[in-house]
């Protein structure tokens, strides 16, 4: 696969697309309904994803579109979220606070007691009485369903050989290293498959490492659990990129052992995304002021051997940065990422849609021009609903 692939033109999307638009999709276990509601919207809305890149979770829905065409992605996101939410049935509940929390935190200890069809179960040999060093003994649970379940809905050949660029972070166990399995690396000499998946979402003690060619692997959100910083360091040409969180940076001050537990999972694992972006868009600034200085040097200055290199390392294109974060509903606790109810995921699935259809309709006019006039910016919906916009 070519890194500097040709951009393939978009005449029926909702935006007037750039030469990439790169899907990048933070970890969070059960809430990662929400990140197939999105993809769901962006398909709808014709918006073709040149590059997918994903933690844990995120790694395991962007191997289901990565493998397979745009026109079955939702038939096997369905066919994933409805296999591992198949333990708990759908059922209408009211929204009466102290109500749905119960039932919520009852569905994530069935859950934790029991595992996840087609996902993990638990293991049968206690951890304290399985062989050091073995799998049982690492960890309390055996995702070798994963492995079926992803061979079953994704076309491997595809991945790696197919239009789309793919990247899934693991950190190196022994190391201690952050690892990018990415089809389009030309260091890259192997071969992606589900253990690559599985390893960038296997979080301890809960799941086992992952080996892969001799070395260890664990779920890539224990350095960080968003690959943007990999997206824009190997930017190539105008981007856009839909960065879909899971954890909300900002929140309330908790009020209980609940809500305190809930917010240090945000907090823990929202993993600096508007510490990148905002670094990032000082760095866009910064380049735009060496441009122009340059620009004004005379020109025995302006083709010295220093500009010259100076000039090496500016990016090459704009890049406009939407944000779609999941936002809690009050009665979920810490323990939404591991409660797999039907329910629920169809709730997360159904906040996916709307977040992509109020992007479109309160900031389409407004993403649409930075990308038409080459502006770099990030862009939110806030918890008000209004779409916040910061410019390079």
């Amino acid at each position: 696969m070519d890194m500097q692939r040709q951009p393939r033109r978009r005449g029926n999307a909702a935006l007037p697309l750039p030469d990439q638009v790169a899907l990048v999709l933070q970890g969070g276990g059960a809430l990662g309904s929400f990140q197939a509601g999105v993809i769901e919207s962006l398909e709808q809305l014709s918006i073709e994803i040149d590059w997918v890149a994903g933690i844990s979770i995120g790694a395991v829905n962007a191997a289901i579109i990565a493998g397979n065409p745009p026109e079955r992605w939702v038939d096997q996101l369905n066919r994933f979220w409805e296999t591992v939410s198949g333990g708990l049935p759908a059922l209408e509940l009211p929204e009466e606070r102290q109500l749905r929390e119960g039932i919520h935190l009852g569905a994530a200890a069935v859950v934790a007691m029991w595992g996840v069809p087609g996902f993990f179960h638990p293991n049968l040999v206690p951890s304290w009485l399985a062989p050091a060093g073995s799998a049982q003994a690492l960890a309390y649970y055996d995702t070798s369903p994963l492995r079926q379940t992803l061979d079953e809905l994704v076309d491997w050949d595809r991945v790696n050989h197919g239009p789309m660029r793919f990247s899934v972070g693991a950190v190196d166990v022994e190391s201690g290293n952050f690892v990018y399995f990415d089809n389009c690396d030309p260091d890259w000499k192997g071969k992606i498959d589900a253990r690559h998946v599985m390893a960038s979402g296997a979080l301890p003690p809960g799941f086992p490492p992952v080996e892969i060619d001799g070395r260890h692997y664990w779920d890539g959100g224990l350095v960080s659990n968003t690959p943007l910083s990999h997206v824009l360091e190997h930017q190539a040409g105008d981007l856009l990129i839909f960065q879909v969180d899971l954890f909300p940076a900002e929140g309330p001050l908790p009020q209980g052992i609940t809500g305190t537990y809930s917010r240090q999972k945000d907090i823990q694992y929202s993993s600096r995304s508007r510490q990148v972006t905002d670094e990032y868009m000082r760095r866009q600034r910064a380049q735009d002021m060496a441009e122009a200085l340059i620009a004004s040097l005379p020109a025995d200055y302006a083709d010295s051997e220093q500009a010259r290199a100076l000039r090496g390392l500016f990016r090459d294109g704009s890049v406009n940065i939407v944000h779609l974060i999941y936002r809690t509903r009050p009665w979920e606790s810490g323990a939404r990422d591991f409660e797999f109810s039907r329910t629920t995921m169809l709730d997360h699935w159904a906040q996916g849609r709307a977040a992509v259809a109020a992007v479109i309709a309160k900031g389409n006019e407004l993403i649409a021009s930075n990308i038409n006039e080459g502006r770099s910016a990030t862009f939110d919906l806030s918890l008000s609903g209004q779409i916040k916009e910061k410019q390079a």
